[in-house]
């Protein structure tokens, strides 16, 4: 890691003008830019071309902030596509908790990997990781090396629950309190500073509000992000409304987690008075489309949301639910869905898409000093996406190219925190044809002793 120089291609700045440099050229120093703008003609800058350890030649490519995936679950890259066309408590019920309860340590390290690789070479540089399941306190830690060894950029939300449907799935308070003072004393700050904790609440279906109320001020003691599932479902409004009395998000307020570091995930059935919340705590909503058109939950106001000011990110969710994790592919999907549900063309421009892959995505998790935008000073965060393919070129307009004809196999670079981590559409750190090898003979012996008890894991084309 050292100078470099990235020359020749079309640089979405994403900056507050959201400027776009033709010809552009950036170069990096260590973790950091050093140096954006227009490469002159007049030869001004060839200088540059000596100074540098390493040149990178960007024509007929976009040049991108790093995408924020704000809310994926790795784990579940061992369960996508075992069944498809399955609301949300049956897919919970039938694929995901018995898969994830027949996981192990190495298990969550190969599915971690597998998601890391995803995401980085789908364009995603951050990854807010929303691990739930605790059958052995290492799941954590070995999702945690998984990002720390993939040279990504990435939080997990340590979830919990302490009143789930899936008993085996649940924890005393006590346990996840101080299993995740553990995870922050040791990880918090791992990678060179790209490795996180954050704290993640389930659901509102499996959380108790004693708990929900002690993680309130836990994540309020400790200066944390509170990512928790909200109103994906008509149903879970449904739930809360009875046992409390209160919409999904009115009890999180009501439990005083509601603020600038939350991060409401899918927001699917939020009402008039619940936005209003959002908007005046300033909290961030997740959206995930792809997702929530798989399992039929709905359609976020993600117009109504921004409209109002609320700060919405973008998620692809976990690989059992899209079932993969394109960034690039979500992008489309956001533009797409609100048009035709409010059946207005006008919605969502691809500039405005990429905002909330790239701004907003560091908005939510709070960096919005150092990620988000091609900038002096902030992290070397990037991502070069190859334009010059039959299903992309001629570009007429280089943002709309990256939403509607680009998706995650057109990406061709990738740095991270300075380093080249995706070269030529393979990642750098890691061996990924022996990972994968490895993941598949695991989940075909997880098949195996699955099969028998859960008929689902037996199915074949």
């Amino acid at each position: 890691m050292g100078k470099i120089l990235i020359k020749n291609g079309t640089i979405l700045t994403m900056n507050q003008e959201n400027q776009t440099l033709k010809n552009g050229y950036l170069v990096t120093n260590y973790n950091v830019i050093e140096e954006i703008g227009q490469w002159p003609e007049d030869g001004s800058k060839d200088y540059l071309l000596q100074e540098v350890d390493e040149v990178i030649n960007a024509e007929g490519k976009a040049i991108i902030p790093g995408l924020i995936n704000c809310h994926t679950h790795l784990f579940q890259t061992y369960m996508r596509g075992v069944s498809d066309d399955l609301v949300l408590f049956d897919w919970l019920q039938q694929v995901i908790w018995p898969a994830s309860l027949a996981m192990t340590e190495e298990d969550f390290y190969l599915a971690a990997m597998i998601g890391c690789i995803e995401n980085l070479k789908s364009g995603a540089t951050f990854i807010m990781d929303h691990h739930y399941i605790h059958t052995s306190p290492k799941n954590d830690e070995e999702v945690l090396r998984a990002m720390e060894e993939s040279g990504i950029r990435g939080v997990l939300a340590r979830g919990g629950i302490d009143m789930g449907r899936e008993g085996r799935l649940n924890e005393t308070q006590d346990e996840i309190f101080s299993r995740t003072d553990t995870l922050l004393d040791r990880w918090s700050g791992a990678g060179n500073g790209r490795v996180g904790v954050a704290m993640g609440p389930l659901n509102l279906y499996g959380c108790s509000r004693d708990f929900l109320e002690r993680a309130a001020k836990f994540t309020h003691t400790r200066n944390l992000i509170t990512h928790v599932h909200v109103a994906e479902t008509k149903d879970q409004i449904d739930h809360t409304m009875t046992r409390y009395g209160l919409r999904n998000l009115e009890l999180v307020e009501a439990v005083g987690m509601l603020g600038p570091t939350t991060q409401v995930v899918h927001g699917v059935w939020l009402n008039d008075g619940e936005l209003d919340l959002i908007a005046n705590c300033q909290a961030t909503v997740v959206h995930c489309p792809v997702s929530n058109m798989y399992l039929a939950s709905g359609v976020a106001r993600v117009p109504e949301m921004l409209e109002k000011g609320i700060n919405v990110a973008l998620g692809t969710d976990g690989p059992g639910s899209n079932n993969c994790q394109d960034n690039l592919e979500v992008l489309k999907f956001t533009a797409c869905l609100h048009k035709v549900n409010q059946l207005d063309s006008t919605l969502l421009p691809p500039m405005q898409v990429i905002e909330m892959g790239t701004k907003n995505g560091a908005k939510a998790v709070g960096r919005e000093q150092d990620l988000g935008s091609l900038e002096v000073g902030k992290k070397a965060d990037m991502v070069i996406v190859d334009l010059q393919k039959a299903h992309i070129s001629p570009v007429h307009r280089c943002s709309s190219a990256l939403v509607y004809n680009a998706n995650g196999n057109d990406v061709s670079t990738v740095l991270v925190n300075g380093r080249v981590v995706v070269r030529n559409g393979k990642c750098t750190f890691v061996d990924e044809e022996e990972i994968l090898k490895r993941a598949q003979v695991r989940v075909d012996q997880m098949r195996e002793r699955l099969a028998n008890t859960h008929p689902i894991f037996g199915m074949a084309d």
